[in-house]
């Protein structure tokens, strides 16, 4: 599975989300440009002693992955708060790319155009804004890899 995270703002939400990568063999790709960085210092002083088991992949654009996913055959799937699929509607493939938005603005809009077939949510409750992004993330992939019977997990 891949995880995409468009120009993540919050490291502690990124934290997070790499450390599910970690524990679950998901590759990470960081759409530029990120609210922090990522060099070994930055990390060291932010306690983060599993990155060195992500497979993190730092993208210039969006572009970039979505022409990276279609030519390996890949689906897509963006989550954003405006679809009206359930995340829970589809099935997922081994090699799938799930797309998550900014924290403060999430996803550009050409997704919510050019994409809307693909495009899923999360259901929550009339008064929330959103869910956390890293709680998101977790709650997607999880599912994605229970539908796989979580290959290569214990």
């Amino acid at each position: 599975m891949h995880i995409v995270l468009f120009e993540p703002q919050i490291p502690p939400n990124t934290g997070n989300v790499a450390r599910t990568c970690a524990a679950t063999g998901t590759v990470l790709h960081l759409v530029q440009p990120l609210g922090f960085h990522i060099d070994d210092r930055s990390l060291r002083r932010a306690g983060v002693d599993y990155w060195h088991l992500v497979d993190v992949r730092l993208h210039e654009d969006l572009h970039e992955v979505i022409d990276e996913a279609q030519q390996s055959g890949a689906q897509m799937y963006f989550f954003t708060k405006f679809a009206k699929r359930s995340y829970t509607e589809v099935s997922y493939h081994g090699e799938d790319y799930l797309v998550f938005g900014k924290e403060t603005t999430g996803l550009p809009p050409f997704i919510h155009e050019q994409y809307a077939s693909s495009c899923l949510r999360l259901p929550m409750g009339q008064a929330m804004r959103s869910l956390n992004l890293s709680n998101t993330v977790a709650i997607a992939l999880y599912e994605a890899l229970r539908q796989l019977d979580f290959p290569g997990l214990s």
